[in-house]
């Protein structure tokens, strides 16, 4: 990932997550304001200074990654969101990670590192804000995937109960996840980060039922790769999920080309950093019953574009069976050959 985060941090990626976490504010309006910022702050061993010398990094120099970074450190404090989720962050560098630790803390944050596997050298940064939340648990949920890739989970609890406002219906709890999904180089990358996504929602599962937790309200932030046409955002969608940006701006599914999030490596402007939102009283399907429609969703999509016809896809399914069905071991290798697929 190589990203130029220019002009995404305004007032504006605060205000979407106040809006969404806090929807019944109207109703409620004495309960306190819960305000969420994610910004990929592009490590400076990614950012290239020159297109000549593609070698050439900001990381091998000091001046300049210091001050950018320190005028990143200087727009979130300004914010002062009450939830921070940073995507990559320069782990591998102590002095950035002490600059960020120290003025942060100072702030009164609760901060919380993750690195990539295999010493990528950047990672993640989730940083809580004390008059807002206490801590009750964090985990660290590894992808160990050909991007090596990595998630943040934190359990956090209002630190003034909801009930001093006169609302009694609010939860008093929150699941936060922070993560920074693999950058779609072609198609066959498509299902690695739907698997990426299924394992978070898995393991954010998993960890609900190991606590014996009511349903709780679930935030997924981060640099998700991805636009709203893409896989990993109809999955979501599936799931009950709801961008933030989205309900704030009442935008729909397919207002896709409304909203730009950055100019990424390719030159492209995109909309791809979300902060989703699961009120935790929808109805949801079952998370099996999402994937296997994601994953045959993608199936299709690729068998159109090949341009085959019904007669020709049943008989690339069923390869070199003779009989007029397909079999198990057939079809895997076919969706191995459609997943390839460029």
């Amino acid at each position: 990932m190589r990203k130029d985060r220019r002009a995404k941090m305004t007032g504006r990626v605060s205000m979407i997550g106040s809006y969404a976490i806090a929807s019944s504010m109207r109703d409620h309006p004495h309960q306190p304001c819960i305000t969420c910022t994610t910004f990929n702050i592009l490590a400076p061993i990614y950012k290239r200074l020159s297109h000549k010398d593609q070698n050439c990094r900001e990381s091998d120099y000091r001046t300049y990654w210091l001050a950018r970074n320190q005028r990143i450190l200087d727009s979130l404090l300004y914010e002062r969101s009450s939830i921070i989720c940073l995507q990559e962050f320069w782990v591998g560098n102590e002095e950035l990670v002490n600059m960020y630790e120290k003025r942060l803390g100072d702030a009164r944050y609760l901060n919380f590192k993750l690195g990539r596997t295999n010493n990528r050298g950047d990672g993640l940064l989730t940083a809580v804000h004390k008059d807002y939340f206490r801590v009750i648990n964090y985990r660290k949920l590894l992808f160990n995937d050909c991007g090596d890739r990595v998630a943040q989970l934190l359990h956090v609890e209002l630190a003034t109960p909801a009930s001093q406002y006169g609302n009694n219906d609010t939860c008093q709890e929150i699941l936060i996840v922070n993560t920074h999904l693999l950058f779609p180089h072609d198609s066959s990358l498509c299902i690695v980060r739907l698997h990426q996504v299924y394992k978070i929602l898995q393991y954010v599962e998993s960890y609900q039922k190991e606590y014996n937790l009511n349903p709780l309200p679930i935030m997924l932030c981060g640099d998700w790769n991805g636009s709203k046409r893409g896989h990993v955002y109809k999955f979501l969608r599936s799931q009950g999920f709801v961008s933030s940006y989205d309900t704030a701006h009442q935008y729909t599914d397919a207002d896709a080309h409304k909203w730009v999030s950055h100019l990424n490596h390719r030159g492209n402007v995109c909309g791809v950093d979300f902060i989703w939102l699961l009120n935790p009283n929808r109805y949801r399907k079952l998370l099996k019953t999402s994937w296997s429609e994601a994953v045959f969703g993608m199936f299709k999509n690729q068998l159109r574009k090949a341009s085959l016809t019904e007669d020709d896809a049943f008989a690339f399914l069923k390869a070199d069976n003779d009989g007029d069905y397909i079999t198990y071991l057939g079809f895997c290798e076919a969706l191995r050959q459609v997943i390839a697929m460029d």
